[in-house]
């Protein structure tokens, strides 16, 4: 059963589709990504959406003709590697280049979004598109919006989703980008107006849309969660105090969280994991992890702090 979902494709494509553990995990994705994308796909043999992405990734993967490659790596077999990666959930894809995690998703997504994924990372390394075929300018609009929301200009990418949202007034994914904007915007309150208005049983049949909802989901319980606390300044007294306070070091944190600081609510989250990883039943860790979900895999800080975690907990 392995060897199916893993499959071997044609040999040329042996070169650039592999598999991979632990110990190979360095040449064939950290080192490789240095000179062309690696897409990496943690899957399982039990996994149902994993034989669906997989056959996907591969097909979009040869397309490229050796522009971007794809390991593969078993979550059963590679335990130790996914707690090192930060894999809760399978199916994990993620996309290394110059030696970093650079973009990612979790869960089964449309074929079509699986081939704007690797068209985009063949593009790195100055890969050509595959096909040739005309483009939609509806998803050619989105797309440019993701991109403006991912180089931090959250403002034009906002006022390109509510453009979409003129021409199609229920494309979930624009809601789902214009949710988004106002969130980083600083306007958590109209974040559930836009979310009801998305159609919750067109939502179920994508994945990745979903994900990114539990995601505005979660930053907007870290918003309520953090209501109420005093100044950093408060709890930074209490910590010069007594260094071994590590109530005030997490109320430091949610105060700073209060405030959108989220990389100082996340130094003082490692603060305490540095000094007593499982105090109050590993809250600390959990708490940065939901961070992480709402900041989602491939922001800058999830990836940062993301490899600050790993290197304390497995140093």
């Amino acid at each position: 059963m392995n060897e199916m979902i893993a499959g071997s494709g044609d040999q040329g494509a042996d070169a650039f589709i592999k598999s991979a553990d632990i110990k190979s995990f360095g040449p064939d994705v950290v080192v490789a990504s240095r000179s062309v994308p690696v897409i990496v796909d943690f899957w399982a043999d039990w996994c149902g959406p994993c034989k669906q992405l997989m056959p996907a990734l591969e097909d979009a993967v040869k397309a490229h003709k050796g522009a971007v490659h794809l390991v593969k790596v078993n979550a059963d077999q590679n335990q130790t590697l996914c707690a090192q990666l930060q894999v809760q959930s399978l199916p994990t894809v993620l996309a290394f280049w110059q030696g970093q995690p650079v973009d990612g998703f979790q869960g089964a997504i449309p074929p079509s979004q699986v081939k704007m994924f690797v068209d985009r990372l063949a593009q790195l390394s100055g890969g050509a598109m595959p096909g040739g075929e005309d483009d939609d300018p509806l998803a050619d609009a989105l797309a440019h919006a993701g991109e403006l929301m991912e180089a931090g200009q959250v403002g034009p990418a906002a006022q390109l989703y509510q453009q979409i949202l003129q021409h199609d007034e229920n494309n979930i994914e624009a809601l789902v980008g214009l949710a988004e904007a106002a969130l980083k915007l600083g306007q958590a309150d109209q974040v559930p107006q836009v979310l009801e208005a998305i159609d919750a049983e067109a939502l179920k049949k994508d994945t990745r849309l979903t994900e990114r909802v539990n995601r505005l989901k979660t930053a907007l319980e870290l918003a309520e969660q953090a209501r109420g606390f005093d100044a950093p300044e408060v709890y930074e007294a209490e910590i010069a105090a007594d260094s071994k306070n590590h109530q005030a070091r997490y109320n430091l944190a949610l105060a700073h969280q209060a405030r959108g600081d989220m990389a100082a609510a996340a130094e003082a989250l490692l603060g305490i994991i540095m000094r007593d990883r499982e105090w109050q039943e590993d809250a600390a860790r959990k708490q940065l992890v939901k961070l992480f979900e709402a900041a989602g895999p491939t922001d800058p800080f999830t990836l940062k702090y993301r490899r600050r975690l790993s290197s304390v907990l497995f140093s």
